[in-house]
């Protein structure tokens, strides 16, 4: 199945992402202008806090709201996409499979949580390999400028790879959830440079959509506040705010399916290098973490066999 017809066919997800971010948003623009009246009531000085206030406020919701309930969207889209790339059909009851799929799996959202946040540390350890490559390179003319362009190439790449690691733990249940997971990364580490060829083409246009998503709200926004004579700030922020729930929605979602797709097609015939374990314990704490956990899982569940 194809990385267009596996979006499209789990798009139930991305509409899902679309409708948390939009209650999200919905929060952020009503307090807004309570804030923006209570800030008024004292002033410029006034204006500055009630903004901050309100900034703290609307993160502490998000943060709250994605780690709660976005990170279970996110999880039932990756265990989906992981069955349609891997059996070519879904079941009819998405939502439902996916629900299952992920108690199964991850008995609670820390679980999901800590296992996303490893993984997500140890792949990024490729972006700063790129840094150092800049240090060296650094003094020539011209590559500073090129290895920035790769490393930010790098990073909108890299924010799908954990994904795919965790899309790995749903193929082989028959083991921990930390100790799949500590798999796929040694997987994805093995394969990097055909995953990044593939993603190549894709992440200029994310880049490009991204801008675009951005620069259109901003527009209608300052335009809205303008009439209003409500501070261009105001605007700004909340256009932010938009084009990243656009992003995560729609630009995230497709990326991630693209990513997956070329993982899942080299993740079954990969054999995986033993030694890479110890290395990638070396090169990244987080790593070892994983690793370390999925070992100890395995071996209270080998003692519980017995």
């Amino acid at each position: 199945m194809k990385a267009k017809d596996v979006y499209l066919k789990t798009m139930k997800f991305v509409w899902l992402k679309l409708a948390l971010g939009g209650a999200i948003f919905l929060f952020a623009f009503l307090t807004m202008f309570l804030f923006i009246w209570l800030g008024s009531l004292g002033g410029g000085s006034g204006i500055v806090m009630a903004l901050t206030i309100w900034m703290i406020l609307v993160g502490a919701v998000y943060g709250l709201v994605q780690r709660y309930v976005g990170y279970m969207i996110k999880a039932g889209h990756v265990a989906m996409v992981t069955t349609a790339v891997t059996t070519g059909s879904l079941p009819e009851n998405q939502l439902e499979a996916a629900k299952n799929m992920v108690k199964e799996r991850f008995l609670t959202t820390n679980v999901y949580f800590v296992v996303d946040r490893l993984v997500s540390g140890a792949v990024s350890q490729l972006q700063k390999g790129l840094q150092k490559v800049e240090d060296l390179l650094g003094k020539i003319p011209g590559v500073s400028l090129l290895v920035s362009f790769a490393q930010v190439f790098v990073h909108i790449a890299l924010n799908y790879i954990d994904e795919c690691c965790l899309g790995y733990t749903f193929l082989h249940r028959e083991q921990s959830a930390f100790k799949s997971a500590a798999d796929g990364v040694v997987i994805y580490f093995q394969n990097w440079k055909t995953l990044l060829k593939n993603a190549a083409v894709t992440t200029l246009i994310v880049m490009g959509v991204s801008l675009l998503a951005w620069l259109l709200p901003f527009l209608i926004f300052a335009g809205i506040f303008a009439l209003l004579h409500i501070h261009w700030i105001f605007a700004f922020l909340l256009a932010l705010m938009a084009a990243a729930i656009i992003k995560s929605a729609f630009v995230d979602s497709y990326m991630m399916v693209k990513m997956m797709v070329s993982y899942m097609q080299v993740a079954p015939s990969t054999e995986i290098t033993f030694d890479l374990y110890d290395k990638l314990c070396r090169l990244s704490s987080k790593f070892k973490s994983l690793f370390t956990k999925g070992q100890e899982e395995q071996q209270q569940y080998g003692n519980a066999q017995m």
